[in-house]
């Protein structure tokens, strides 16, 4: 089997590396992005597996990749989207119906839920 690539993208180091070392103890193969359009120039160059981004990013927010991502790959590549800020409900509907993403996580992130997630997408 070969091994899954995730695309991870975060403005905020601390959360970057917690995510890439959540992820690296399941054996995947990470690659990083610290805002909106280095996260999609990774997604465009490395063809990952799995996206989970930050909804709040520079450059290009989360929900904006989001959705250009599910739409680019029709679907194929799923999007985990990680954050603090948009809480609640209607944001979760608004994630999952009307950006294409396949989860939705706020902050704190439950570790053991979100590595459940992303094994079932992958």
């Amino acid at each position: 089997m070969t091994e899954k690539k995730i695309l991870i993208v975060d403005y905020d180091a601390t959360g970057l590396e917690m995510l890439a070392k959540l992820l690296k103890t399941n054996k995947y193969h990470i690659v990083k992005a610290v805002d909106g359009r280095a996260g999609y120039e990774a997604y465009a160059s490395e063809k990952p597996d799995l996206v989970v981004l930050e909804a709040m990013l520079p450059k290009m927010h989360g929900f904006d990749l989001c959705q250009k991502i599910s739409r680019e790959s029709q679907g194929k590549v799923p999007v985990i989207i990680v954050t603090g800020l948009y809480k609640g409900p209607k944001y979760r509907q608004e994630a999952l119906n009307g950006l294409g993403a396949s989860d939705f996580f706020e902050k704190p992130l439950d570790p053991a839920a979100f590595l459940t997630a992303g094994k079932r997408l992958l």
